[in-house]
């Protein structure tokens, strides 16, 4: 079992919950650390448990290669609805591709309408957010990504921390040989 939870709160099947995948940082968590893919039918089954399922959004970045598209269908028929943005590419080559203001602005309007947010993400950079979410919005928040490439700040600012890396045979995927 992957849950732990934290300040004696229990899990109720009526609670409303919403999903938000860092699909950029769970990709290159799950290839530095694993040299793998991430599998994210599993991830999301398992994290929402019997609850009600309210919205499961995951962010992408475009990077114009032919196999995110079907990536991108995969997700959508798993159940994400699919949020993507180009990859933004500057003078001399240095590229940028992030989701954490779209994520944050999304969370924080959609927290009235839910319970619990699961943000699927290790970025550290998300802790005022989780904070905001918990103490000024009344929200559950749980946090799922790999513990090795999560920030400790991260895991302890949420309600309950879900390690992905205690079961990588159920939530990552071999790549392919070529």
């Amino acid at each position: 079992m992957i849950r732990k939870i934290k300040r004696s709160e229990t899990i109720r099947t009526d609670q409303r919950v919403g999903v938000f995948v860092d699909v950029q940082n769970m990709f290159y968590s799950a290839k530095n650390l694993y040299k793998r893919k991430v599998n994210f039918a599993n991830i999301l089954r398992d994290i929402v448990k019997n609850r009600k399922l309210i919205r499961a959004i995951a962010y992408v970045i475009k990077a114009d290669e032919l196999k995110e598209y079907t990536f991108f269908a995969a997700l959508k028929k798993i159940g994400f609805e699919v949020k993507s943005k180009d990859l933004q590419v500057f003078i001399g080559g240095a590229k940028k591709g992030d989701w954490d203001i779209g994520i944050a602005m999304d969370m924080i309007e959609l927290a009235p309408k839910l319970d619990t947010m699961i943000l699927v993400s290790g970025d550290g950079d998300f802790v005022p957010l989780v904070n905001h979410l918990k103490h000024a919005m009344g929200c559950r928040v749980e946090v799922a990504a790999f513990d090795k490439t999560c920030s400790s700040n991260l895991k302890e600012s949420a309600d309950e921390f879900i390690d992905l890396g205690k079961n990588t045979k159920k939530y990552l995927i071999a790549n392919k040989q070529k």
